[in-house]
């Protein structure tokens, strides 16, 4: 049986929150929300797209969480899926909930928010406003990150910047400034890692990891021929952390496979994934969650994209846009390595992106918003479970 929200001695009970969970990135950053949401009496509901088959929710920490499962697997067709989750999600609402958590800017999100306004569920939209303000780069994030905020009910935004965004769209749901759940999960991960020791002599080190849609093709080819260049200079080592994606990791092995001083990595934990940030010199990447944990880990980041979402990281001065050209790579990490100076400047920690406390504030506010509109969504819901 379904039980709405009910505010009894200032406390909501039996609400019915659920957080929609595709990729990786997803579980790493919501993760630390349904830990909050817990914590405040509000025990979320996980649906787990299947966008990446392979998640697994131990991971995160949040296997202990009742959990919903559509098997839309794969995303070759970003759009495709979205209609995919959405079709799968519509059957799940049926008691409806009283809000579904999405996050980022993926097709699972897109698909669930659809979904949700299609029955008049409550949406909440963790790390809104993110803008590039073009709608290729990348493609298709920037236009579904877009169109979730433009129906959202609840906006958490990670920056000011992000803030400034939503407001300039006029969008109609309430925006709160957050911080990124990004950094909780960054902090709770060092955790479990040993403090570093210092090594007094040691070959340098470079960390790559690339994915990105926009960059297929000939993007992949040219960041793979930037990598062959650093190696023939022999002045680092080069770690590639393989991405799960079978085309994008394939793509990789063919060009870089056997290449010496080029290491290729299985794709790997996050808690591995942060320790091996943690230890190098230098790191490539196009990744929007790398941007943000680089810049609090102070680990030197060239980032292998035309534009990014997350400025901050450029204005700290903890990373660079170089893009994809294989003349632009090579000439930003030379330079860096010749000049141990300026990459030391780049490995001062920053925090644009939040304090480490961004959960609680969002499990707080959906408290609130719920507790606000219990007699709102037990009306709506009793009505939509009737019909």
């Amino acid at each position: 049986m379904h039980l709405s929200p009910a505010e009894v001695g200032g406390r909501l009970r039996f609400a019915d929150v659920r957080l929609v969970i595709g990729t990786r990135p997803e579980a790493i950053k919501l993760a630390p929300v349904a830990h909050a949401l817990r914590d405040c009496g509000l025990p979320p509901t996980l649906v787990l797209t299947g966008q990446h088959s392979s998640l697994d929710p131990a991971e995160f920490g949040l296997e202990h969480y009742p959990a919903v499962r559509l098997g839309c697997a794969g995303e070759e067709d970003p759009n495709r899926h979205v209609q995919a989750v959405t079709a799968a999600m519509l059957p799940s609402l049926r008691p409806a909930p009283d809000l579904i958590v999405v996050q980022g800017d993926t097709s699972s999100a897109l698909g669930a928010a659809l979904a949700a306004s299609l029955v008049g569920v409550a949406v909440a939209h963790v790390e809104a406003g993110l803008r590039t303000h073009d709608p290729r780069l990348p493609w298709p994030e920037e236009e579904y990150r877009t169109s979730i905020d433009a129906g959202a009910d609840l906006l958490f935004a990670p920056t000011e910047t992000a803030v400034a965004n939503l407001r300039a769209e006029g969008v109609g749901g309430e925006i709160h400034m957050t911080g990124n759940t990004g950094i909780d999960a960054l902090k709770a991960t060092q955790l479990w890692l040993t403090p570093q020791t210092l090594v007094a002599e040691r070959a340098l080190r470079i960390l790559v990891t690339c994915h990105r849609r926009e960059s297929w093709g000939e993007g992949l080819k040219s960041i793979a021929a930037a990598l062959i260049a650093i190696a023939r200079d022999g002045k680092a080592r080069i770690e590639l952390v393989l991405h799960p994606n079978a085309h994008v990791a394939a793509m990789m092995r063919q060009s870089l496979d056997s290449i010496r001083g080029i290491s290729l990595i299985a794709p790997c934990t996050q808690i591995e994934l942060i320790r091996r940030m943690r230890e190098v010199d230098l790191m490539l990447s196009d990744s929007g969650g790398i941007q943000e944990e680089a810049t609090a880990l102070g680990t030197p980041l060239l980032v292998l994209r035309e534009k990014t979402e997350r400025p901050e990281a450029i204005a700290s001065g903890n990373a660079m846009l170089v893009g994809t050209s294989t003349d632009r790579i090579v000439a930003a990490v030379r330079r860096l390595l010749e000049n141990p100076y300026e990459r030391l400047a780049m490995a001062r920690p920053a925090f644009p992106f939040g304090d480490g406390h961004a959960a609680p504030r969002i499990a707080a506010v959906i408290e609130r918003f719920l507790a606000v509109n219990s007699a709102r969504l037990m009306s709506r819901n009793e009505a939509k479970n009737a019909g």
